[in-house]
């Protein structure tokens, strides 16, 4: 029994090792994810069947039901990402920010935008999918190489307003809300302080990274599928005047955070179907919110309409290959989450000997490291680690707050979905591209983390 639950341990760091090392390798992520799952399967003693027909696809955490749960919302993203692109909307409103702002400052506007959308409530994923046609004009105007530019997403889209600002309404924040009787605004200032550290840090590095970049002749190089979407927006005339650009971006956020802020001036969602609907069902919200927002771009730009057939197909073949590759690591993490080794090892962080608010920042990163994912690292603390914090004396709202910065920490290591799907839109691989990721989205949320740590130590609120 002894030597079973060794095996099942050691396949486990072994099934992890191996997809990290594929996917730095450039392996297709979803043949990494399957000899992964493989070794862990065969190690832990569980059946084939078991884990390549019910694990890895339709668990709770499975591929499957993962892209079944957001096959609309990644669909209705690329749309929109296609139709701004098309359109030259996206094109002109990156021009109008270079204008006011300089081509020195592209990744600053990069990181303020993705920020703003993310702060507003839109996914990451779907962030990704707008930001991609915007980046297309940044990069070329400012020469800035692709590599540094998805890292200003990630730093923009996957650090600070997805777990230390106060407020926002993304899913790991209601999740610590929900599990803990706290609101989203918990822990705020530690939030704001951690926040300001990860901005301000992730883009010192990744404007001295361009410099450099500029400084040895790397920068901005056009793949076939920017040439395409630059082929379809010459073809669609003149650039649209911003204050139009701006319409379809704007009816989006409008739809997603008016019921936010209705809610919090204290409206109640008993007393209305549709804010009701807002909070039940935030991915149809979403989805919804970008078909409004695709529809914006096919009557405002006549253009559009010319090549609509064609943009849509495009649009749609555009969210296919992100989807799988990102249900796949998905699926990774519901066949880990099923071993006992794993269960074995939530144990064994709640035993550490370490100072309370140190044990929970160790426990919720190494969890969200394991399931390459902060929701679902976050999710699984919550059930089964957060109560005993509780009983140990760390109050909710620091506990909310400490959970949420350590869940955005590990979670972007190289098998994460986001990452993948942000090298799979983006054309790039981990071996061009992961160190800047590695940098703003892990070490510089864990330095702000363990900041936050020190001073709640110090000043107790």
């Amino acid at each position: 029994m002894l030597n079973h639950l060794m095996l099942g341990h050691f396949g486990l760091v072994v099934g992890l090792a191996l997809l990290i090392i594929l996917a730095l390798r450039g392996v297709n992520i979803v043949v990494a994810v399957l000899l992964s799952i493989l070794v862990i399967g065969v190690t832990n003693q569980m059946g084939m069947a078991e884990v390549f027909l019910q694990h890895f696809p339709f668990g709770p955490s499975g591929a499957f039901s993962f892209a079944g749960n957001f096959f609309l919302l990644f669909l209705c993203g690329a749309l929109f990402g296609r139709f701004m692109a098309t359109s030259q909307a996206a094109g002109s409103i990156a021009l109008a920010f270079i204008r006011r702002l300089g081509a020195n400052r592209a990744l600053w506007v990069a990181m303020l935008v993705c920020a703003l959308l993310t702060y507003g409530g839109v996914v990451v994923f779907v962030v990704i999918f707008t930001m991609y046609p915007l980046g297309i004009t940044l990069m070329r105007e400012a020469n800035i190489p692709r590599r540094i530019y998805a890292a200003a997403i990630a730093l923009g889209a996957g650090t600070f307003t997805m777990t230390a600002l106060p407020g926002t309404p993304s899913i790991h924040n209601v999740i610590a809300a929900r599990e803990l009787g706290t609101d989203l605004f918990a822990g705020g200032w530690l939030g704001v302080i951690a926040a300001l550290i990860m901005a301000v840090g992730g883009m010192w590095y990744l404007q001295r990274q361009w410099q450099r970049s500029l400084a040895s002749g790397e920068g901005y190089q056009a793949t076939p599928q920017d040439q395409e979407m630059q082929k379809l927006a010459a073809q669609s005339g003149a650039v649209p005047p911003i204050g139009k650009a701006l319409i379809p971006i704007a009816v989006v956020l409008a739809i997603i955070v008016v019921p936010r802020i209705m809610l919090l001036f204290g409206a109640e969602p008993a007393g209305s179907a549709w804010l009701g609907f807002y909070l039940a069902q935030p991915v149809l919200w979403a989805s919804f919110a970008l078909i409004l927002g695709s529809l914006a771009c096919i009557g405002l730009f006549p253009s559009l309409r010319q090549n609509f057939n064609r943009t849509l197909g495009q649009g749609a073949d555009d969210a296919v290959l992100p989807l799988i590759n990102t249900a796949a690591v998905i699926g990774f993490g519901g066949v880990v989450i099923q071993t006992t080794g794993f269960h074995q090892f939530a144990a064994w962080l709640l035993a550490l000997d370490m100072p309370a608010l140190l044990s929970v920042f160790v426990s919720a990163n190494l969890i969200s490291g394991v399931t390459a994912s902060a929701s679902g690292g976050l999710q699984i603390f919550m059930s089964s680690l957060a109560p005993a914090y509780l009983e140990a004396g760390v109050e909710p709202e620091l506990l909310h707050r400490i959970a949420n910065l350590a869940a955005g920490g590990l979670d972007s290591l190289p098998h994460s979905g986001a990452v993948i799907a942000l090298f799979t839109l983006m054309g790039l691989t981990h071996q061009e591209a992961y160190k800047d990721i590695f940098v703003v989205s892990v070490v510089v949320p864990l330095l702000a983390g363990l900041v936050v740590i020190g001073l709640a130590v110090m000043w107790p609120f």
